[in-house]
């Protein structure tokens, strides 16, 4: 129970999570060729423009050349790894029992193996959403991101080392997938840990070898600005990755959890949990595509095997539900939101912060939320009077 769900009965929270389940159901009954022809066309888009890219840094010495290709390149690799990527690991279209298009056959471009991905995103991170020791995202050990986290003097720099992550995302999240704090809790020997990490390495060698050799090797006297575009479209896509990934949990409004919220945990306070665990991000169709429609995450993190081109259509509902029993919706626009991040980022780089964080989010709760679920509840029981 926290001050958000105070005013929340048990039977409150149950008819909350009946609702969930019943868009949930909505949807996947719902799944058909419009969708499959969805994925499709996004897949499609995503290997014509990393196709152009790549021929165009095929003359990367060319100026326009080199920018066109690495711009095509970036976009390309935002797309595989975030609207592809990210949500066909997430298991949201086996369904279609494609082959081609399933969580147990796809491998991203990414230096993280899509195994190791599943075990620490799909398994650990949305089954024990910000709750603290349980769930390693927060923070993802290098950064303090919660007042209840304790302080240590190497988080004064955080701030640098918030940026240093940014630039090399993909390989900071590699890292943090092999859970080499494993050893360090004595959980597991160096010994256990081996076959993951060369199974990590030589993912990474062949990514490397991909971008920095092969396809610079093959513009020819173009060698240097085509590997410089590779790396600047994976840094873009890194940078790309990481704002959107903290704007969805990191904000200051969001709460994390004590373990002792998972005893005897029900299905619908898992909902709740959720809802309260991450933030969205407002704008165009545009952003949300290119965000891999993480800009919903309160609604994948409902539903994350959902196919994420529902959840725009869905997330009035799960908006409207929240204010009707009183609960944050937290939503703004990148801009507000990743300031928030940053602003949060530097504060807790220093001992404290439970205050001014608790403030903030005692500001996000919505207004007269104990009147509105009183007169819901009155509603309710006058319902079923007048029928």
């Amino acid at each position: 129970m926290t001050a958000s769900t105070a005013h929340l009965s048990v039977e409150d929270i149950e008819r909350i999570g009946a609702e969930l389940e019943a868009i949930r159901d909505e949807v996947m009954s719902s799944l058909g060729e419009a969708d499959a022809r969805y994925i499709r066309r996004v897949i499609r888009t995503q290997r014509g423009l990393e196709i152009a890219g790549r021929i165009l840094l095929l003359g990367a010495l060319f100026p326009p050349a080199f920018v066109a290709g690495t711009a095509s390149l970036g976009v390309a690799k935002i797309l595989e790894n975030m609207e592809i990527g990210h949500n066909v690991l997430h298991g949201q279209w086996d369904w279609m029992r494609d082959p081609e298009i399933h969580s147990t056959t796809w491998e991203w471009d990414h230096v993280s193996t899509a195994s190791s991905w599943q075990q620490t995103h799909n398994y650990l991170h949305h089954t024990y959403t910000n709750v603290h020791n349980k769930d390693r995202d927060i923070g993802y050990n290098v950064l303090r991101v919660d007042p209840d986290q304790p302080w240590h003097p190497t988080y004064l720099f955080q701030t640098i080392t918030n940026l240093g992550l940014a630039l090399i995302f993909e390989y900071g999240i590699a890292a943090f997938d092999l859970e080499i704090d494993q050893v360090q809790r004595g959980e597991k020997t160096w010994a256990e840990k081996m076959p993951e990490i060369r199974t990590m390495l030589r993912k990474a060698g062949k990514q490397a070898l991909k971008d920095y050799v092969v396809f610079p090797a093959l513009s020819g006297p173009s060698f240097v600005p085509a590997l410089v575009g590779g790396l600047l479209a994976n840094t873009i896509r890194n940078v790309w990755s990481h704002a959107v990934i903290f704007c969805g949990h990191f904000p200051v409004e969001v709460e994390t959890f004590d373990e002792e919220r998972l005893e005897n945990e029900s299905q619908a306070e898992w909902y709740v949990r959720q809802m309260l665990g991450s933030a969205n991000i407002e704008g165009s169709a545009l952003l949300h595509i290119m965000t891999g429609n993480l800009s919903h995450q309160i609604e994948h993190h409902l539903f994350p095997d959902m196919p994420s081109n529902h959840y725009a259509a869905i997330a009035p509902k799960v908006r409207d539900l929240c204010r009707r029993y009183g609960l944050p919706y937290h939503a703004g626009p990148m801009w507000k939101q990743y300031g928030g991040v940053l602003w949060k980022i530097a504060r807790l780089s220093f001992p404290g912060g439970h205050e001014t964080i608790a403030k903030r989010q005692r500001r996000s709760l919505p207004v007269g939320r104990k009147a509105a679920a009183t007169l819901r509840r009155l509603r309710e029981r006058a319902v079923p009077q007048a029928a």
